[in-house]
C-alpha cells in the first residue's frame, strides 16, 4: 500500500506521516524532501523531476519489501500523473491533500518558523492548486489536531482497503 500527503509547506504533512506510520504493521516514511537535499544545490524546477524520479524508485523498493509507503510531499497535477504512471503496477495508492486555511500555514507554529522564501511558496502553492487539487481527498485540516487528522485519513483508507496491515497493539 502506498499512502502519499501532499500539500503545501506547514500543512502538516511530515507530522500526519509519522503519525499514520505508527498505525501500520511495517510502515516507511519516504520523506520526499529528503531525498530532495541529496541535490540541494539544483535549482528547484530542476530538483522536482528527479525528487519525483526517486521517490517512484525508492516506494518501488520498499513496496517489494512488504512496505507500507507514506510519502509526504506535495503533489502538483503533472507530478500525481507522474507518480501514479511510474507505480502503475503498485498496490493501492492513496492520495490525501492537506488542505488549511493559507492563513495557518503562513503562520509559525512551536516546530517550525516559516521563513521569507517558504512564504512565498506557500502562496504559490495555493495559486497553482497544489492545496486543492482535482485528484485524491482533500483534507481540510484547519480546525483538527494532528491526531484527528490521522484518524481521519486512517478510516478512509480502512473504509476502501479490502486488507490494511493494522500495527499490533505495543
Amino acid at each position: 500500500m502506498i499512502i502519499f500527503l501532499s500539500g503545501s509547506i506547514n500543512s502538516g504533512k511530515s507530522t500526519i506521516a509519522k503519525r499514520l506510520a505508527a498505525k501500520f504493521e511495517k510502515p516507511a516514511v519516504v520523506e520526499g524532501d529528503s531525498l530532495r537535499a541529496f541535490i540541494n544545490s539544483t535549482p528547484l524546477e530542476e530538483a522536482i523531476p528527479i525528487t519525483l524520479e526517486n521517490i517512484v524508485a525508492v516506494v518501488r523498493n520498499l513496496e517489494k519489501h512488504g512496505f507500507t509507503c507514506i510519502v509526504p510531499y506535495p503533489l502538483s497535477g503533472s507530478n500525481y500523473l507522474y507518480i501514479t504512471d511510474g507505480l502503475r503496477n503498485s498496490g493501492n495508492i492513496y492520495v490525501f491533500t492537506l488542505s488549511p486555511k493559507m492563513e495557518k500555514v503562513l503562520r509559525d507554529n512551536p516546530d517550525r518558523k516559516i521563513t521569507g522564501w517558504e512564504k512565498n511558496r506557500i502562496r504559490h502553492h495555493y495559486t497553482v492548486g497544489i492545496a486543492t487539487p482535482a485528484f485524491g481527498f482533500v483534507i481540510d485540516n484547519t480546525n483538527e489536531s494532528p491526531d484527528e487528522t490521522t484518524e481521519r485519513i486512517f478510516k478512509i483508507i480502512q473504509s476502501l482497503s479490502i486488507s490494511v496491515p493494522i500495527a499490533k497493539m505495543r
